[in-house]
């Protein structure tokens, strides 16, 4: 009996029809990868097998536990979908959840810890912490926690009911390379003990080595695919911006941002400092470090949107007044945070795609004031050339991963920022979107935006960045000028 089967499904939401005749069985202990671009269905296809959508034709088929059902409860309680999704519901609520308290809350089929933890439910949080490396980060607030520690303990908390199936949601995205490598070697020992793992992935080369069948998910519809398509990668080289000019060479440099001292606490835990680091006019940034190293913590206090304790200090000299609205006028940001707060504002009401792009010139999340001619006919301009025309009156609510990543790149750029802070920017993005967005990077930089690209991938740093900066543990490892 196969752990699920598809029999011509079709899932709808939001008006929008998402999956449409998908026939699909899988087996115990296969390994199932989903390709596909953005916005075709394959998070859609994941949350259909863990049972957070229903179809609203066709038939979908349990076989966990030996036992045919078609109730998606006993699904709800041991299946978790491991992608973005999963950490918003923890970042978009002001409670202290500790990694301990989101596992246990997993080893119920819950997403808060409701209940003391029994001597078994104790020792399987053991023996689940020491498989994925959690031991050290037990203890801390999930609020506090990188991208990729995140990323890290919510496959834990998917591991702790011992499910018998595995859905991964571009699994790979936010870790490191030794992140990506210790966690692989997990997903093998899991799929080797007869779990069945299902990975959505737009990179497939970091897919742990495992047999996979692979599916290609492409407008809602599932079909096998013989081959993985290998689309190469265009390079925009980036120039430097008009302040870097040769005159600049025989006079001091103007700082862009000065951090002396900078230390950031967040909720009692160091995430970065102390640090002293300056960005110059002319130069364009790569960021890089393990996850936990405060790589998003550096660029969230660039932006504003964190702040140096007490002793340290954050000037920004190419602002006349360091307000919070001259901030939002000349910073960009894209990061998984901004992502999660874009998706589920508090607004209460709708917020699409043109509101994402357009709520730029102001920084607000869940409103924008009405914009002017000028500016609606720039996101109109800025959609075309990015191909999100047809993205701009969804729900952000009803939207991919992907298709929300390439929204917020467009309002990162749209107002030409003097800084575009990528915080992993590039993660979810199929090739094609990966290229449109690069290819305006040029453009950008000679109007005089200066870049600071936080990165694990050698791939998303696009030629022409002039100095890198290494962290590790809060703290700057090397900061020198890369080769050109």
């Amino acid at each position: 009996m196969p752990l699920v089967e598809l029999q011509d499904v079709t899932v709808i939401a939001g008006g929008r029809t998402l999956l449409s005749g998908v026939n699909l069985r899988l087996e115990r202990g296969e390994a199932l990868r989903l390709a596909g671009p953005n916005g075709g269905g394959k998070t859609t296809l994941l949350r259909l097998l863990a049972g957070e959508v229903a179809p609203v034709r066709g038939a979908r088929v349990y076989g966990l536990g030996g036992a045919a059902q078609r109730s998606a409860v006993r699904a709800r309680r041991t299946l978790n979908v491991v992608g973005p999704d999963a950490e918003a519901f923890y970042l978009t609520r002001d409670w202290a959840q500790t990694v301990r308290d989101v596992l246990l809350a997993g080893a119920e089929g819950e997403a808060l810890n409701l209940w003391a933890a029994t001597p078994q439910r104790q020792a399987r949080l053991e023996q689940v912490a020491a498989l994925t490396g959690l031991h050290a980060l037990l203890g801390r607030d999930f609020r506090t926690l990188s991208h990729g520690q995140r990323r890290r303990t919510l496959l834990a908390r998917a591991l702790m009911p011992q499910p018998e199936m595995l859905l991964l949601d571009e699994f790979t995205d936010g870790l490191s390379a030794q992140a990506r490598a210790e966690l692989g070697a997990v997903l093998r020992r899991v799929q080797a003990s007869g779990v069945a793992v299902v990975l959505a992935t737009h990179r497939p080369e970091e897919a742990p080595d495992l047999p996979w069948r692979t599916l290609q998910v492409e407008g809602g519809r599932v079909g096998e695919a013989t081959a993985l398509p290998r689309q190469a990668r265009q390079v925009f080289p980036l120039p430097r911006p008009p302040f870097h000019t040769a005159a600049a060479h025989t006079a001091p440099a103007t700082p862009l941002v000065r951090l002396t001292d900078a230390t950031v606490y967040r909720n009692g835990h160091r995430a970065l400092g102390p640090l002293s680091w300056t960005w110059e006019t002319g130069q364009h940034w790569l960021v890089t470090g393990e996850n936990g190293s405060g790589k998003s913590t550096l660029a969230r206090l660039v932006a504003g949107e964190l702040h140096p304790a007490l002793g340290g200090t954050l000037e920004r000299p190419f602002l006349s007044r360091d307000t919070l609205e001259a901030r939002r006028r000349a910073v960009g940001l894209v990061s998984a945070e901004l992502g999660v707060r874009q998706r589920f504002h508090l607004s209460g009401g709708e917020w699409t795609g043109r509101d994402v792009i357009g709520s730029a010139w102001h920084g607000t999340e869940g409103f924008t004031p009405e914009l002017t001619p000028e500016q609606a006919e720039q996101v109109e301009v800025l959609a075309a050339r990015l191909d999100l025309l047809d993205l701009l009156e969804h729900d952000t609510r009803t939207l991919s991963q992907g298709q929300l990543r390439r929204l917020l790149l467009a309002r990162s750029v749209i107002h030409a920022p003097t800084l575009l802070l990528l915080d992993e920017g590039l993660d979810f993005l199929d090739a094609a979107s990966r290229d449109r967005f690069l290819a305006l990077l040029p453009d950008l930089a000679r109007a005089g935006t200066h870049l600071l690209v936080v990165a694990h991938r050698e791939d998303d740093a696009p030629p022409g960045l002039t100095h890198h900066l290494h962290l590790g543990g809060g703290r700057v490892e090397f900061s020198r000028p890369l080769e050109r």
